[in-house]
């Protein structure tokens, strides 16, 4: 272990050098791209448990997880990147908490691949926010339902970070928001927009409308008047569904109105992530 002074004062963490690839300090780290052994993941092949840690790559991605909800408890990553978070890692939030510094080579051994962001950091899951508490005080909510890509639920976070979105809520059918790569897509927005899952769906959407948002169902289909007429200046939800697919029937006939966006050149719809994001653009602007 390492006491780290920097010129202006101590870390908060403490730096311990990692030479061994089979250090059992690392292994929350370890296989990364192991379907039967990653570490990010609540449940393995078999119906084994898994670790279910939340992972962030790079500088960026660790310096949100540090300031969100998912408080790290370790870090890895090379002593280029450690210099990168010197500031970051003089929180008082992470006293104690290890950084295994290594070499890259150590590094890739170790996760199973070069990772060029050079810094991984790792928190537990914390309890699963309630709906109520992301509605409290939003005015704009995304709603997903069967959305299953990792990189699409990552794009979507940023969107709602970058566009003013105030939460998402997580129907049925919808992958894990806190998958490594939906995180890194993000570019850790899904560590910091809250986010909640109804239990009940899409009966659930009730609460929605008993909470004052007008619930608007993004569909290209019959029946739907354009996005900007659809947009208002109280609470609403945007509501959208899976690539092809897109939102059930059942779920629309809940909803307060059909929005579509236009378009020309014969193309009847576009990436789901791309859609949320001209939404929640549309609603910035009201």
């Amino acid at each position: 272990m390492e006491n780290t002074e920097t010129p202006t004062g101590p870390l908060a963490v403490d730096v311990i050098d990692i030479t061994d690839p089979a250090d059992p300090r690392v292994d929350d780290f370890r296989d990364l791209n192991s379907v039967d052994r990653r570490p990010d993941v609540p449940a393995l092949p078999g119906g084994r448990i898994g670790k279910g840690l939340v992972i962030a790559e790079g500088v960026l991605v660790a310096r949100r997880m540090i300031v969100s909800r998912f408080a790290p408890h370790a870090f890895f990553g090379v002593d280029r990147r450690m210099a990168e978070l010197v500031d970051d890692l003089r929180d008082p939030s992470l006293a104690g908490v290890p950084f295994y510094r290594a070499s890259a080579d150590v590094m890739a051994e170790v996760i199973g691949f070069h990772l060029n962001r050079g810094v991984l950091a790792a928190a537990r899951r914390p309890d699963e926010l309630a709906v109520a508490d992301v509605i409290a005080d939003a005015s704009t909510i995304a709603v997903l339902e069967g959305v299953n890509d990792h990189e699409n639920i990552g794009s979507v976070f940023r969107n709602a970070a970058g566009l003013g979105v105030d939460g998402v809520i997580f129907g049925r059918g919808c992958a894990d928001p806190l998958y490594r790569r939906c995180v890194r897509v993000s570019m850790g927005h899904a560590l910091l927009v809250p986010f909640a899952r109804y239990r009940d769906w899409p009966g659930d959407l009730d609460v929605l409308r008993d909470a004052g948002f007008t619930t608007v169902a993004l569909t290209p289909g019959e029946g739907s008047v354009p996005l900007a007429g659809a947009v208002s200046g109280g609470r609403v939800a945007f509501l959208v569904g899976a690539e092809g697919p897109g939102l059930t029937e059942h779920t629309m006939r809940r909803c307060d109105v059909r929005a579509r966006i236009p378009m020309s050149r014969g193309t009847d719809s576009l990436n789901v992530a791309t859609a949320a994001a001209l939404a929640f653009y549309e609603r910035a602007r009201v």
